[in-house]
């Protein structure tokens, strides 16, 4: 190899972020392997490339010993010192055995490493500026779907929304442009595997940061997050400045705000209500659009008895009891939901 060869080397090394020296040492240890698989050799032997000239000399390894018994590792301490009186025993005896073909070998051995080196660089580039951003909305097109699995190209890299973490019903085609939320990024032998969701509560909450300056601001703040997705989800709001009312910043003018987001999941319906340090307050407004007439608190085992007019029970409920399934999820407490006539009858 000549000194263009290495330098060019080294400048594309340079320009990977790749340190000189861990370079250089990984092409001559791939030498190492390249002269024993090439030349049938089980010796002992160090490589040595000249950085400025791109020599290469290859120098068999022998143990000084008194009586050898493998002549590829070991050499009589006679023979040693008739190389060098001052060799003695257990002395290590370097001897140059560079083939003469060897160059072709090498610069095609220093090129693989290279590649390879630049490839294992990029990748860690990659896990790096992804593994940062776990918890954040990524944008990307579908590029294939395979065993459910949907894959998709978010330009550096892949992304891949399992079956578990898709919308119930949504579907997906090739060339879609999706939000998706970066729930885990692994280190694996072929570069950064990156786990998306579509389901995740988290990615609620990074839609409405993204769309809602108040929020991106520190203004207003997201409480909490109850999602049943491609369904209906809850998320409560609550404002550090008194003029800025949450909810209707959250549902922008004429609703455009939340509409974006409700488009953005494919038409899940969005409850948005205010938080209240009073958890009764909360409950009653976590049971929205219901009216409640009551709440009862046992901040002991943090459950609720709510009472709401008949004609709202089936409303309070929900669907197969979705709108109380989600208010508990959203506060953290267990809800009890009667009718006034039901209350009336117990007493």
């Amino acid at each position: 190899m000549n000194a263009e060869f290495m330098q060019a080397f080294e400048q594309l090394g340079r320009e990977k972020g790749i340190a000189p020296d861990i370079l250089f040492e990984a092409i001559e240890a791939a030498l190492i392997s390249a002269y024993k698989r090439n030349f049938s050799s089980a010796q002992n032997v160090r490589v040595s490339l000249a950085r400025e000239t791109g020599e290469i000399h290859v120098f068999a390894r022998k143990t000084v010993v008194e009586a050898v018994k493998d002549s590829r590792l070991e050499i009589s301490l006679e023979e040693a010192q008739s190389i060098d009186p001052r060799y003695s025993l257990e002395d290590v005896v370097e001897m140059e055995v560079t083939p003469k073909n060897f160059g072709r070998i090498a610069a095609q051995t220093a090129k693989q490493v290279v590649v390879q080196r630049i490839r294992e660089a990029e990748r860690g580039i990659i896990y790096e500026e992804f593994s940062s951003r776990e918890s954040d909305i990524v944008t990307g097109i579908v590029q294939r779907i395979e065993a459910k699995n949907v894959y998709i190209d978010l330009g550096k890299a892949e992304a891949i929304l399992a079956p578990s973490e898709q919308i119930p019903g949504e579907t997906y085609r090739h060339g879609d442009r999706l939000k998706t939320y970066i729930i885990e990024v692994k280190k694996t032998t072929k570069g950064p595997q990156i786990l998306v969701s579509r389901t995740h509560p988290g990615l609620l909450k990074r839609l409405f940061e993204l769309e809602v300056p108040e929020i991106h601001d520190g203004v207003v703040e997201i409480k909490s997050v109850a999602r049943e997705p491609g369904l209906r989800s809850k998320i409560s709001v609550h404002s550090r400045d008194e003029d800025v009312d949450p909810v209707g910043a959250c549902v922008g003018h004429k609703g455009m705000r939340v509409q974006t987001i409700v488009n953005e999941l494919k038409g899940e319906k969005i409850d948005i209500v205010k938080w209240n340090t009073d958890p009764a307050k909360y409950i009653a407004n976590a049971l929205s659009p219901a009216k409640v007439v009551m709440v009862e608190v046992n901040e002991t085992d943090k459950t609720s008895r709510v009472v709401v007019p008949d004609y709202q029970l089936s409303l309070a409920i929900g669907k197969e009891g979705q709108n109380a399934r989600l208010a508990a999820k959203l506060t953290g407490w267990k809800i009890d939901i009667k009718s006034e006539s039901q209350v009336q009858t117990t007493v």
